[in-house]
């Protein structure tokens, strides 16, 4: 099955997150990640949903989606060009000898550390959704002790001008 980004704009109205999740659930599809936040206009909110699924679900799931009253648009990132990111904490063992190592590593992926205790550290990293797969399976070595994302943020890229 594929990874999905959708990006839905929404009336910022009660009881529109629990329709959008109604719909996902009532037809067994599962929201992988969900990310939800005011837009630039007043009165209307960015809904950025990651799924798994074929074409013929995706498709479902649009028409499905724009049959909701407070849905303002809807596009799917598939063969849109658009930047990804999305941002996660990730607490791992830190003793002696590996908090060098920890730190490098931290470097090369411009990830941030962001708490330190005597025995752990809190990372903070931002990238797509690969980029935060990578890390997650590199410092798996470490051990790692509490992990938090927030799930993916999505936008149409920029038209770029030719001369």
């Amino acid at each position: 099955m594929q990874r999905h980004v959708i990006s839905v704009l929404v009336e910022n109205s009660p009881g529109v997150l629990s329709r959008v999740a109604g719909l996902f659930s009532g037809r067994g599809f599962n929201i992988h990640s969900l990310n939800v936040a005011p837009s630039h206009e007043e009165g209307v909110s960015h809904m950025t949903i990651t799924t798994f699924g074929d074409s013929s679900i995706i498709e479902q799931i649009m028409k499905q989606l724009h049959k909701i009253v407070p849905v303002l648009k809807v596009v799917e990132y598939e063969e849109t060009p658009a930047v990804e990111r999305e941002m996660m904490f990730l607490k791992v063992q830190a003793d002696g000898p590996n908090r060098g190592e920890i730190l490098r590593t931290v470097e090369v992926f411009r990830c941030k550390v962001v708490d330190v205790g005597h025995n752990e550290m809190t990372i903070e990293a931002t990238g797509n959704h690969e980029k935060l797969e990578a890390i997650i399976a590199l410092f798996q070595r470490f051990g790692i002790k509490e992990l938090a994302r927030t799930g993916s943020l999505a936008m149409k890229r920029s038209k770029k001008q030719i001369d």
